[in-house]
């Protein structure tokens, strides 16, 4: 067993060495040797910092350390074996972290610990364990504790069915077109993404698909969805694509309908038994909004501005339809094709246009050179130096200035993989800053997971300004995790963080990808080498609000749905969940959805994520990252000295103090 990854402390993951196999054997002895220690901590009842939550940090760390390893590869490397291997273990991990959630023994000494003396972070960390210990069942006895048990469990489990069913539904899928006017319009990038995908479904095809001949295939991942969505002129093909996209998962054996019921009732009847009238209400103990009206607020005042400009917004994109020969019909597999076009005539480019212009290797160093003009770090790659799990990853340190000491690592998984990696954009933490025992700090190590086209026809990835904007973000919230100068890893990097302000820092950084000297800096024509043109770098700003009225509305439906689910909805039958989202969508959104529509049957962030009664957090974290930026543009964004300095200060608060403030 030495040579098991999941019972290794190493410096990095090994990655080479992890399996189902490994992980299966391991866990059940991190489990028993962290029940022993958990006991350990609750004989002694110390009521100290070190005695009591430090070290229930370390007699827990090395099953949660290797948990984390299975749901990274359940996301990154999804088979059978590793979903099997998930579902054996999930009840036991999920009873453990109860048990010790709901230990009395641990909440007593907590409660006793002597908060005067403790540093403010510290003092934050226990306040918030105190919160969630009772929040999670502490003060229950007997049936009551036994069904608060019972029902975290049973979360758990359909939380991994709905994120199975989507990524299934998403595979399951596929369009092949063969002949050329099946793919009128489509740029060769996209065209070249189709030709792959029908060559890895007919790999014993006589003779293989091309960019220019075919045949194509088209799937569900958002690195072909969303292009062919804009881009085909096949108004037929784009109402097919639409549909199979916002009906996934709801039909057959990957029907989340039913999941979905499952688990509003659960999260009704759990928000009960700790005293709370809805799971909203619950979830919203612990953020920083504290309250459903204060959400609400904030929903109320940005509808008053967005909606209206929504319903414009989508008028005029209606008459530029009709005088350009579309008919009567202006369906939803409509709206990005006329959007589009309609970004073209009034700006003069389009989203496409720009790939060339960002190849993934010259973005990378700019956003690095950026980092360091800012923040003062060094991002160096230092590739092969630690196991990946796959060939595609990068590895990479963070140094201090001109050489300095290394502050912290992370791995950047860049490109899709339809077949193993689930879609979106995330950032993780396979390490917290610590304090050591013998007095050394650990670094922090942190991971990028990105989904865009990967390399092609000889050509590096070519992104668009919306795959940069991502990139941005995620590392955003890296940074974060990595710039962390908090010794205690309960509150280093993103930990003790509330939910709603956790998108701060991701969201700050995409403020900087338009800053024309930014862009200037990010591009770099693949075949000419030359930079954005002036000309072109204005264009891209001067459509920066193009459509953002429809934009937001639709976040703001999505924001709605969610809250009114988890707290006004009165049952959780999915015929009123599915009531509830028609009415929040017809309420912010000015395009109708199709009376098919089951779009809550894919929504992973609140079924599947973290995001319960949560989705508003991207726009209040985003009214942060506005302020924040601001200090920059008041400083003078375009001074390099005064922008450094407020990047410093940023830096040092924001990133460095985590959720120690």
């Amino acid at each position: 067993m030495d040579d098991n990854p999941f019972l290794q402390d190493s410096p990095f993951p090994r990655f080479d060495l992890v399996s189902p196999e490994a992980a299966r054997a391991a866990l059940p002895v991190l489990l028993e040797r962290t029940e022993a220690a958990v006991a350990a901590v609750e004989a002694r009842a110390e009521s100290t910092w070190d005695g009591r939550v430090a070290a229930l940090t370390r007699a827990t760390e090395p099953l949660w350390r290797a948990w984390h390893l299975v749901g990274h590869a359940n996301a990154t490397c999804n088979s059978q074996a590793w979903r099997d291997l998930k579902d054996e273990f999930q009840e036991r991990i999920v009873a453990i972290s109860l048990r010790i959630a709901q230990s009395r023994p641990l909440y007593d000494s907590l409660r006793a610990i002597p908060l005067d003396g403790l540093p403010e972070g510290r003092r934050r960390v226990v306040e918030a364990a105190l919160r969630d210990a009772r929040d999670s069942g502490v003060a229950l006895e007997g049936r009551d504790k036994e069904r608060f048990a019972e029902i975290s469990a049973r979360l758990a489990a359909l939380s991994t069915k709905f994120a199975n069913n989507v990524l299934d539904a998403t595979k399951a899928f596929a369009l092949d077109l063969p002949e050329k006017d099946d793919v009128a319009g489509l740029p060769d990038s996209v065209k070249t993404l189709c030709a792959a995908a029908w060559n890895s479904a007919h790999p014993d095809a006589p003779a293989a698909a091309t960019a220019e001949a075919g045949p194509w295939r088209v799937t569900l991942e958002q690195a072909v969805f969303g292009p062919f969505l804009q881009y085909s002129e096949r108004r037929d093909l784009r109402e097919k694509v639409y549909r199979a996209r916002m009906t996934r998962a709801s039909s057959g054996e990957l029907d989340n309908g039913p999941v979905i019921s499952e688990i509003l009732a659960l999260r009704r009847e759990m928000a009960g038994l700790v005293g709370f009238p809805d799971y909203a209400r619950l979830a919203l103990d612990s953020r920083m909004a504290g309250t459903t009206e204060a959400v609400r607020y904030m929903i109320d005042r940005i509808a008053a501005a967005s909606v209206p400009r929504a319903k414009a917004e989508t008028d005029d994109l209606r008459a530029f339809a009709a005088a350009n020969g579309a008919g009567p019909e202006f369906a939803p597999w409509d709206v990005a094709y006329w959007t589009r076009r309609r970004l073209e005539s009034l700006h003069g480019y389009s989203p496409e246009s720009l790939r060339p212009y960002f190849p993934f290797p010259n973005v990378l160093d700019a956003l690095f050179a950026l980092a360091k003009s800012l923040f003062g770090v060094c991002v160096e790659p230092c590739d092969g130096e630690a196991p990946v799990w796959n060939p595609d990853v990068r590895f990479f340190r963070v140094r201090e200035p001109d050489g300095g000491a290394t502050i912290a690592h992370f791995y950047l998984d860049p490109y899709s993989r339809p077949e193993t990696k689930r879609g979106g954009a995330w950032m993780d933490s396979f390490r917290d800053r610590a304090l050591m025992p013998d007095g050394s700090v650990r670094a922090p190590l942190a991971l990028l997971c990105l989904n865009q086209a990967p390399p092609s026809g000889g050509k590096p990835s070519l992104m668009t300004l919306g795959e940069v904007e991502t990139l941005f973000h995620e590392f955003g919230h890296s940074l974060q995790c990595m710039l962390t100068r908090v010794d205690d890893p309960e509150c280093s990097g993103i930990s003790n963080i509330e939910w709603d302000a956790v998108e701060l820092a991701s969201q700050f950084m995409e403020n900087w990808c338009t800053r024309p000297d930014v862009l200037r800096s990010l591009s770099r024509h693949v075949e000419t080498g030359g930079t954005l043109p002036d000309e072109l770098i204005a264009k891209i700003r001067g459509a920066a609000t193009f459509c953002q009225g429809r934009a937001v509305s639709r976040q703001l439906s999505f924001a709605e749905v969610d809250l009114d689910l988890h707290e006004r909805v009165p049952s959780s039958a999915l015929p009123d969940a599915a009531a509830a989202w028609r009415k929040a969508a017809e309420k912010y959104e000015s395009v109708p959805r199709m009376p098919e529509d089951r779009f809550l049957e894919g929504f992973t962030h609140i079924f599947a994520g973290g995001y319960a009664a949560g989705y508003y957090s991207y726009m209040w974290a985003d009214i942060l990252a506005a302020d924040a930026f601001s200090a920059f543009e008041e400083a003078g964004a375009d001074d390099p000295a005064a922008r450094a300095g407020v990047g410093r200060r940023y830096a040092a608060t924001v990133l460095a103090m985590g959720g120690s403030r």
